[in-house]
């Protein structure tokens, strides 16, 4: 035998062994300066939880934690739009929108379980790869991203990162006719799309894909009654009872040390990240807020790399 059919088998018996992996994500060709931005504040926030043993802490709490850390940083849109035509992760520790602020403290707390002497900002790109793109990679294309909240708790239950807990927490109802079409209507404000509109069709077939999720939520009229089965950390897709999308915000759950239980998030109207109103008091200080989607962190031990295990937790979550 030819040492590269040896090789060959070799990699089929690995396979077969140890399930199939998830596809491989393609390098990012674009320079480190425009994909992460930050990187002393990186390391002074991942030294300090070194030094306090945040590992030990539950996920959740470790959320918490760096959470606190990026309290008051600047809000900042778009900062995902970093090239006309290549999408590769990013992270921006600078300025955060909602999205980047959840994502980013996750991402940090996957890291830090990693038992690792010193980690690097690509430790934090390769957690953020895993969870903001479909299949958990990233192959340089613009809709390998997910674009919208509902679905990031399908695909991330499916990987095993977060469990949508809305159902069991109580009172929960099903979002039924939701037209999801935000990407497609606004399509010029996003980078991309302006200079690849010919996605625009495909970005069109994928809303109608999420129109069809069974999404449910808890309506505000009944988030004070369930505040507190919350937990630190737990992610808060703010659901909207407006046309276009499922959810309009997202926000992390922190407990102060006054017992409230409130949403912390990178806010449009401080244009920083806050920590706000209880989770319940912020719900009804808006009217077009309807209701909240609850995912729950879970360590890393439950993380899903067998691509065709994925898939049926994906088909099994989509079908209920």
């Amino acid at each position: 035998m030819s040492r590269r059919r040896a090789s060959a088998l070799l990699f089929v018996l690995v396979i077969l062994a140890c399930g199939t992996p998830f596809p491989l994500s393609a390098a990012s060709s674009l320079p480190f300066s425009t994909v992460f931005k930050g990187e002393k504040i990186f390391h002074q926030v991942v030294d300090k939880a070194q030094r306090e043993n945040w590992r030990a802490l539950p996920i959740g709490e470790r959320i918490s934690r760096f959470a606190m850390e990026f309290h008051g940083v600047p809000y900042k849109s778009f900062t995902l739009e970093i090239d006309d035509k290549i999408e590769a992760p990013s992270a921006n520790l600078l300025g955060m929108d909602c999205w980047t602020f959840f994502e980013i403290c996750l991402g940090l707390a996957r890291m830090l379980e990693q038992d690792k002497p010193a980690y690097t900002p690509r430790d934090l790109l390769s957690e953020i790869e895993f969870t903001r793109y479909r299949t958990g990679g990233c192959r340089g294309n613009y809709l390998d991203r997910i674009h919208y909240l509902a679905e990031w708790f399908f695909e991330n239950e499916a990987r095993g990162v977060a469990e949508d807990i809305t159902r069991e927490l109580g009172g929960a109802q099903r979002v039924h006719g939701r037209e999801i079409r935000e990407m497609s209507l606004l399509w010029k404000s996003y980078r991309y799309l302006r200079a690849t509109p010919q996605l625009l069709p495909v970005m069109a077939k994928h809303e109608a894909e999420v129109a069809r999720l069974p999404v449910y939520y808890i309506p505000k009229n009944k988030v004070a009654s369930i505040e507190s089965k919350l937990r630190n950390g737990d992610i808060l897709g703010v659901v909207t009872n407006q046309s276009g999308g499922f959810c309009s915000h997202v926000g992390l759950a922190v407990r102060t040390k006054d017992g409230v239980m409130r949403i912390m998030h990178a806010s449009t109207n401080y244009k920083r990240v806050v920590v706000d109103k209880s989770v319940s008091g912020y719900l009804n200080s808006f009217k077009n807020h309807a209701g909240i989607i609850v995912g729950r962190p879970l360590d890393t031990s439950h993380t899903v790399r067998d691509y065709a295990e994925y898939q049926r937790n994906l088909k099994k979550l989509t079908k209920r």
